[in-house]
């Protein structure tokens, strides 16, 4: 099966009941999402099937997060982290750092910086 992935940026993540809402579709959908949440920015990470990832974006969308920005529209996951196998569900981490951390075990480290306007 080829992965897909998305990134999305907003303002905040804060609310716990959009965080368990965005939990109950990564299991629904079949996707592994990482949120960094609790703070500025908010940022989410969705890989899984093509129809599961654009479903988990939509949902993202619906929620009406502020500042909502699709930083990665879902998109072919190439190379390397293509192979790399994530669980499905939602996980957090609590800083941009250990966000960034995650993003280089994938294998997707620059991709992440370049999407998110770093470089």
């Amino acid at each position: 099966m080829a992965l897909f992935h998305a990134l999305i940026r907003t303002h905040h993540i804060t609310s716990r009941k959009k965080v368990a809402h965005l939990r109950k579709a990564a299991g629904q959908f079949d996707c592994y999402a990482l949120l960094r949440s609790g703070g500025c920015p908010g940022i989410m990470y969705c890989k899984g099937g093509e129809e599961g990832v654009k479903e988990w974006v939509s949902t993202v969308q619906r929620l009406r997060y502020k500042d909502f920005y699709l930083a990665c529209k879902p998109a072919l996951i190439e190379g390397k982290s293509a192979q790399i196998r994530d669980p499905a569900g939602l996980f957090e981490v609590d800083t941009v750092k250990e966000f960034g951390v995650a993003m280089d075990k994938r294998g997707l480290f620059d991709w992440w910086g370049r999407a998110m306007g770093f470089s």
